[in-house]
């Protein structure tokens, strides 16, 4: 368990006020344990709220909030995508709270009767070697359209739709787009360009950083990352417009700390909250339009937001990636 961890579940246990033993605030966090622990860390930090935190990732996280709705153990559930959210609130397992600060969010990022609030999103993003490029003479690419430009040829690494959501993403981006037989055949287009399709989705950026390719395809944190670390990289969001994911965080039914809970939603939405995943480097970008991602990083209000509808991404799942395999590694 990670120390922080440890040190938040310790701290609740033991903190007393006039006599009575504090309640912390239980959060069960799917965003990944580093990241999770440097935000709550913050929110600590600034509310004086104790929290103990319980690592889940998504599925196991909203397997055990629905076996324990009829003795709920947690306050809130922070992290996962909010389609994961979507769902437990049409199962019953979460309850309304609208935030103070929910008016500055784009409606994308929170859930008009307060179900869900945003905690941060990642859109769709090419990493750049810009050193690699320019020894090639080849020029860095600003367009999915430039993607297909022969100069790149065996140059391009993403991962593949059938093993990776960050992939299957990029159907989805390319379909709303360019609409679904267009997209295809552009992927078709694409395919000489590509080095490999990788399994992991966050293998380009690694392959990226050491230089096995100058042009990699996947969510922008990694590549956000090796920019700040001082790789010439640099992070590109295609002017035709990107998906992206949103991680959000709900009050579950039952909450026994129902007061903190609200204070966490709405210190995250706040322009405090935002900033400090900045400050925490987690690389992740602000929902909101007043927080900066940091120098060189474009604000959501630069970058052109690609929705897609997630019951329509969940039920042709199968369906897009059966025919990216036949259409595109089948051509």
């Amino acid at each position: 368990m990670n120390k922080f961890v440890r040190s938040l579940a310790v701290a609740a246990s033991l903190a007393l006020l006039g006599g009575t033993a504090v309640q912390a605030l239980t959060v069960y966090s799917s965003v990944d344990e580093e990241n999770s622990a440097s935000i709550l860390r913050a929110f600590t930090e600034a509310t004086g709220v104790q929290v103990d935190m319980v690592f889940l990732s998504s599925g196991p996280a909203l397997s055990r909030i629905e076996a324990e709705q009829n003795n709920p153990q947690a306050d809130v559930w922070f992290g996962a995508p909010s389609e994961n959210h979507i769902l437990a609130h049409e199962r019953g397992l979460t309850q309304g709270y609208i935030s103070a600060n929910a008016d500055g969010l784009q409606d994308q990022f929170r859930d008009a009767d307060g179900f869900w609030h945003a905690i941060y999103t990642n859109p769709l993003a090419f990493g750049v070697r810009t050193d690699i490029l320019a020894e090639r003479g080849a020029p860095a690419p600003t367009s999915w359209a430039d993607l297909t430009n022969s100069a790149y040829s065996g140059l391009i690494q993403m991962p593949s739709p059938q093993s990776s959501g960050t992939a299957y993403a990029v159907v989805l981006t390319l379909r709303e787009i360019m609409g679904e037989d267009a997209a295809f055949e552009f992927m078709r287009e694409l395919n000489p360009n590509i080095q490999t399709y990788t399994q992991s989705g966050t293998a380009p950026s690694g392959a990226l950083s050491v230089g096995e390719t100058p042009i990699a395809i996947q969510f922008s944190p990694g590549f956000l990352k090796l920019k700040d670390e001082g790789f010439p990289v640099d992070v590109v969001f295609p002017t035709e417009g990107v998906g992206y994911e949103v991680a959000a965080m709900s009050i579950l039914n039952g909450a026994q700390n129902l007061e903190d809970a609200g204070t966490l939603v709405d210190w995250m939405t706040s322009a405090e909250g935002q900033q400090a995943l900045v400050d925490a480097k987690t690389y992740f970008l602000p929902v909101r339009g007043d927080v900066n991602a940091g120098e060189g990083v474009p604000s959501l209000d630069e970058i052109e937001l690609i929705a897609y509808d997630p019951a329509y991404a969940s039920e042709n799942r199968q369906r897009l990636v059966d025919r990216w395999a036949d259409d595109v590694l089948g051509q």
